[in-house]
This record gives structure tokens, C-alpha cells and sequence, in this order.
């Protein structure tokens, strides 16, 4: 999974990415620091997975990872080139979904590209940059596709009304994600890559006063907020300068400091839960004394395939899954003592697998 961090400059986007990732990258107070898009692999924090490598001691640990990429702080005329623009629009193409990071503090020290403080004006100059990239993309496709319609190909005639009238939702301002259509269409307009489609996540970025009075007494978070149900987004209020903070500490320390906050998690472990929720993922675990792994899938996936995530052998060979629900299994402290209770089913080609599912495929090649 790749989510990428956006937002305009100076509202926190690297400071947040420092916490999160710990990859130092550069962090000051004027735009355009960061010029190239930080990359920072990440760790899915999942104690499951630790009690299995406690259970087996494995020679080898392997969590799921999640690759967040800093983009540069976008500016009004992005899609046309302004500030580091195109370059960047490029950049947000290659993930999964969008962290848009908003300042939600005032604090005359940190200058503001627009002079002050406000997050919808702010969340809608992203967002029509975001748009405007968009409808140069689907311009090109529509009059390429318009074009074979009137040179007598009637196979695409539908596809042609069909870019028209989403041209027609983005010129009015909205994003490709609240363009309505059936399934069929869902996966022509997939094929368009539009920015505007990308699932996001709302970083409400604020002070450590504000984040210590809670997000809930927030005007400037309570804006987002509603922002985000109008067009079916989350929202995660967030400290960035604090889980900065956070980051740097030992594990004890780090978790008083989550405790002074009224925090039972870090922003990291909280922003993981919100993609996999976002995106509709999770994570089926296998063991062994070789190796312990967490692997993401999406739900509703069916054990084959999950089995093809392993390797296209298991999917195509596939035989049954052993299975055994992670909370059983740490109930019965060990997976003979989960046989013993019949705890350990035997799932065919037909099961979807469950978040935590402990599982062992059986196959045949």
C-alpha cells in the first residue's frame, strides 16, 4: 500500500511524515522544502503478529509494510504548472489513496501560503488543482474516444457519453469520486487513473494546545469534519509536531507520553487503521518456526487467491486452508491445544477469508 501525503506548504506534511516514518527528511518554515518526494517505508504495527513470533521464534519476522511519499506543498495553479506542480500531480498518480494534511492552528511564527488560517479554503485549493489535472487527463481520452465514434466505431459510443458526462461533474467542481455510475462504468472511469478518485484521509493537523483540549473543541477540526461526510471522506485529528515528539522516544517513554496525550495509540498505528478501513483491507497471518507473516488482502477475497498472494502455485494448486481465528488461537495459548478444542477449521476454494485468519494452505502442483 502507498498513501501519499499532500497538502499545501507549511501545514505540517513533513513534520508528519517524520513522525511516522522517522526518515528525516528535510522540515523548515518557508515553501517548497521538500522538492523531492520523500519516501518512507513503514512497519503495520499488529500485536498479533507478535504474539505468533513469541509463540514460534521464527528465524524471520515479516509485517506488512506501508509506503507513505511526501509530495511537495501544492499551490493554486498546480495543475498548470505553478510552484513544482506537474511534477508532484505525477507523483500523487502512483499511490493507493491521499493523505491531504490541513492546518487546523493558528500560529503567526508559521507563515501561511494565503495569510491566515482556514481549512476548507485550503482543502479546496488542493482539491481543484486535483481536479483541473484531472480534466486535462480525461480531455484527451474523451476526444480520442469521441473521435473513433465518428469515424463509424459504434463499440465505444457508450464510453463516449460516459467520459463526457463525468468531463461535465469535474467541470462543475467535483471529484471523480462522487461521480455516480453502476459497476461497468466504475471500471472504464478506473481506467482513466484520475487523481480525484484516489480515496483520502483527512490529516487535521493541530497544535499541542488545541490537540490537548481535544479535537471535539476544535471549530477548525469540527469544518473538516463535516467536509469530509459531505463527500464521504475521514478524518484523522492529528498533533504532527507531537508524534514528531512521540517518534523520538523509547518505548516506556513513549507510552507515558501517549497517556499525558489521553491517547491509547500512536497518530502512526491510528492513520494505519483509517487506510486499511479506507481501502476495505486486511491482514490473514501464517507461522511457523521459518517464518511469521502478516499479509494484506481485501475484503471479500476467497482463499485461493489469498493463497496467490503467498504464490501463484498456492492459488493454482490450491487443495483447502487451515484455519484458525487468532483469537482462539491466543485463548488456547498454542495451535494443538486449538486442534484438540476443533478450532482449527478446514476451509475450501469458496471461504473468504477473515482479518486475523492464522492459516495454512494446502496445495498441489
Amino acid at each position: 500500500m502507498k498513501l501519499g501525503i499532500v497538502g499545501l506548504p507549511n501545514v505540517g506534511k513533513s513534520t508528519l511524515f517524520n513522525a511516522i516514518t522517522n526518515a528525516g527528511a528535510e522540515c523548515a518554515n518557508y515553501p517548497f522544502c521538500t522538492i523531492d518526494p520523500n519516501v518512507g517505508t513503514v512497519a503495520v504495527p499488529d500485536e498479533r503478529l507478535d504474539f505468533l513470533a513469541e509463540l514460534y521464534k521464527p528465524k524471520k519476522y515479516t509485517p506488512a509494510i506501508i509506503e507513505f511519499v511526501d509530495i511537495a506543498g501544492l499551490v493554486k495553479g498546480a495543475s498548470k504548472g505553478e510552484g513544482l506542480g506537474n511534477k508532484f500531480l505525477e507523483n500523487i498518480r502512483r499511490t493507493d489513496a491521499i493523505v491531504h494534511v490541513v492546518r487546523c492552528f493558528d500560529d503567526e511564527n508559521v507563515i501561511h501560503v494565503d495569510g491566515s488560517c482556514d481549512p476548507i479554503r485550503d482543502i479546496e485549493t488542493i482539491n481543484t488543482e486535483l481536479v483541473l489535472a484531472d480534466m486535462e487527463m480525461l480531455e484527451r481520452r474523451r476526444d480520442k474516444v469521441a473521435k473513433l465514434v465518428k469515424a463509424g466505431d459504434k463499440k465505444h459510443a457508450h464510453e463516449a457519453e460516459l467520459l463526457e458526462a463525468l468531463y461535465q461533474h469535474l467541470d462543475a467542481g467535483k471529484s471523480a469520486r462522487s461521480f455516480d455510475c453502476d459497476e461497468d462504468d466504475c471500471a472504464i472511469v478506473a481506467e482513466s487513473e484520475l487523481l480525484t478518485l484516489k480515496p483520502v484521509i483527512y490529516a487535521a493537523n493541530m497544535d499541542e494546545k488545541g490537540f490537548g483540549a481535544g479535537p471535539e473543541n476544535s471549530e477548525y477540526v469540527k469544518r473538516v469534519e463535516d467536509f469530509a461526510k459531505a463527500e464521504g471522506s475521514q478524518v484523522l485529528p492529528i498533533c504532527a509536531k507531537a508524534e514528531q515528539e512521540i517518534a523520538e522516544l523509547d518505548d516506556e517513554d513513549k507510552a507515558l507520553f501517549l497517556e499525558e496525550l489521553g491517547l491509547a495509540e500512536s497518530g502512526l498505528a491510528r492513520l494505519i487503521k483509517c487506510s486499511y478501513s479506507l481501502l476495505g483491507l486486511i491482514s490473514f497471518l501464517t507461522s511457523g518456526s521459518d517464518e511469521c507473516r502478516a499479509w494484506t488482502i481485501k475484503k471479500g477475497t476467497k482463499a485461493p487467491q489469498a493463497a496467490g498472494k503467498i504464490h501463484t502455485d498456492f492459488e493454482r494448486g490450491f487443495i483447502r486452508a487451515e484455519i484458525v481465528a487468532f483469537d482462539d488461537l491466543k485463548v488456547c495459548g498454542t495451535m494443538a491445544a486449538a486442534k484438540e478444542k476443533g478450532l482449527v477449521r478446514s476451509e475450501g476454494k469458496e471461504y473468504v477469508m477473515q482479518d486475523g485468519d492464522v492459516t495454512l494452505f494446502r496445495f498441489n502442483v
